[in-house]
């Protein structure tokens, strides 16, 4: 009888040999292990040292945009930025406040990092849209209210702001009531209101009362505006009015529904 031919036996050598070993996860050998940290612990070392103690990294200048009435140097000298420190150090915020606060006319800064060697200090100054004369200087008024900064010249365009609160009656009941910041405010929510074209022609806005406000134009005529409310409306009804009577000295827009024009 013929004996398993090559095929057969090598497949009961397969089966009497079973699966092949798994085959076992080699680690890392104490060794690398100690290398690898080793690397971790000089580079974090290293980054430590480039951004605190090496002079790639300090502050060398310090660049100021966005003034147009304050100076660069006004800018940085109010800000106080601590030149040769290390960059990662220096105190963006304590910066933006020392500005705000010693430069009353900045209205927002942003103080960012410039790296290697740099500090940007990007300036939004205040925009005056009423003017109070104080003496021979003259107060500067802002679209919030804010009474930010004293000029010894009136700045070109801006209206002035007139307070003429009786003393007595409801313009003393108005002042007493709203307080003299808050009838500034509502000077400056009309100027905010008023249309462009007039609004370039307004020389005063002047505040009896809350509800009595008035426009004084560069050619004597005037808009009684009333309060600060319903001012896109007052805006409109004011245009159409002037376009209707184009030789009128006087509108009155106090109540956009009813408006009203006289003198010619």
């Amino acid at each position: 009888m013929a004996g398993p031919t090559t095929a057969e036996r090598g497949e009961r050598q397969q089966e009497s040999s079973g699966p092949p070993p798994a085959r076992r996860l080699r680690l890392p050998r104490p060794r690398t292990i100690i290398i690898f940290a080793v690397a971790l612990v000089l580079l974090g070392a290293g980054a430590v040292w480039v951004l605190y103690g090496s002079q790639w990294t300090r502050v060398q200048r310090v660049s100021v945009s966005g003034t147009r009435v304050l100076t660069p140097g006004q800018v940085r000298e109010a800000a106080q930025v601590p030149v040769g420190a290390p960059l990662i150090s220096v105190d963006t915020d304590a910066i933006e406040t020392r500005l705000t606060r010693k430069l009353p006319r900045i209205d927002t800064v942003d103080v960012v990092r410039s790296w290697p060697h740099g500090i940007g200090l990007k300036v939004v100054e205040r925009t005056p849209v009423l003017v109070v004369q104080k003496g021979g200087n003259f107060v500067e008024v802002d679209d919030e209210g804010v009474r930010f900064a004293t000029v010894s010249r009136a700045p070109k365009g801006v209206p002035a702001l007139e307070l003429r609160p009786a003393s007595s009656g409801s313009a003393a009941a108005s002042l007493r009531r709203f307080g003299q910041d808050r009838l500034v405010r509502e000077a400056v929510r009309v100027a905010d209101a008023v249309p462009a074209a007039v609004a370039r022609d307004t020389r005063a806005v002047t505040v009896r009362s809350f509800d009595d406000i008035s426009l004084e134009l560069g050619d004597g005529r005037t808009v009684a505006w009333g309060s600060g409310e319903e001012g896109s409306a007052k805006a409109r009804t004011l245009t159409a009015l002037m376009k209707a009577a184009p030789d009128a000295r006087h509108f009155d827009v106090s109540v956009p529904t009813a408006p009203a024009s006289s003198g010619s």
